[in-house]
């Protein structure tokens, strides 16, 4: 049984201390294919780092993180079309809107994501979505862009049941993980409508970490709490979630 988390940041400072042990544990566990998304430039050398600790299991993506689009972003998106020159990636990400925190760079954002989509149709892969608070803004840009070279993930997954479908009609996949667990979390109550070959499982690790350890550091061993809640909703055994949300990662991340 092989389960998949598409989204998890393994180079996090919240794991110097356990990093090495925290990874076998999720192998351990069953989750032996771990999604790395990019942040800015300064992560990439930890990126690098990290898939040669553990090159069977790390598949790196490559992108500028919305939240960190400021004055110098042409430079940080030069950076990305730079790595993308000379090795490959499984995907351009993550990538989107976010106006939690601000709103200063709402056009700066919008532009680098739509440029990003555009190299990875460039590239023929698949992107990793990061939206937070910013759905209209963010179908705006996929709206532009619609087309049957786009797809990929919709990471952290946390809209209603209209938004899901427009996302999936847009050829994305719905990122799963720890909200999915939780009492406030809403997406539970419609997912068994969505049919689970549009579901990917994720983490987000070091955040969201589902319940019961919800508050507490995240890790991708969790990623079995969330495909056993899916289990609960669908009500299939987790070996098939396991099977059915490995596959659709493949069919995104084509490995």
């Amino acid at each position: 049984m092989i389960f998949t988390d598409t989204h998890t940041h393994l180079y996090s400072s919240q794991f110097q201390d356990d990093r090495t042990e925290m990874i076998q544990r999720a192998i351990d566990a069953g989750v032996s294919r771990f999604f790395i998304p990019a942040i800015d430039s300064t992560y990439t050398q930890k990126m690098y780092d990290l898939e040669a600790l553990f090159p069977d299991n790390i598949f790196l993506m490559m992108g500028l993180h919305p939240c960190y689009v400021k004055e110098n972003y042409l430079e940080e998106l030069a950076k990305v079309e730079a790595e993308f020159a000379v090795r490959t990636f499984y995907a351009v990400g993550e990538i989107g809107v976010d106006l939690f925190w601000d709103k200063t760079f709402l056009k700066q954002q919008q532009h680098a994501f739509q440029h990003q989509i555009q190299l990875a149709k460039k590239n023929k892969i698949g992107i990793n979505i990061h939206c937070r608070d910013a759905f209209e803004e963010t179908f705006e840009v996929l709206e532009s862009e619609k087309a049957s070279d786009l797809f990929g993930i919709f990471h952290c997954f946390t809209g209603d049941f209209v938004q899901a479908e427009k996302a999936i009609s847009l050829g994305l996949k719905l990122g799963i993980g720890g909200v999915s667990t939780f009492k406030n979390g809403k997406i539970d109550q419609f997912l068994d409508k969505i049919d689970l070959k549009h579901i990917v499982l994720e983490t987000d690790a070091p955040y969201l970490a589902p319940n019961p350890y919800r508050g507490k550091r995240n890790e991708s061993s969790y990623t079995v709490l969330v495909a056993q809640k899916l289990a609960d909703i669908y009500k299939l055994p987790i070996e098939e979630i396991a099977r059915i949300t490995t596959q659709n990662s493949k069919d995104i991340f084509g490995i």
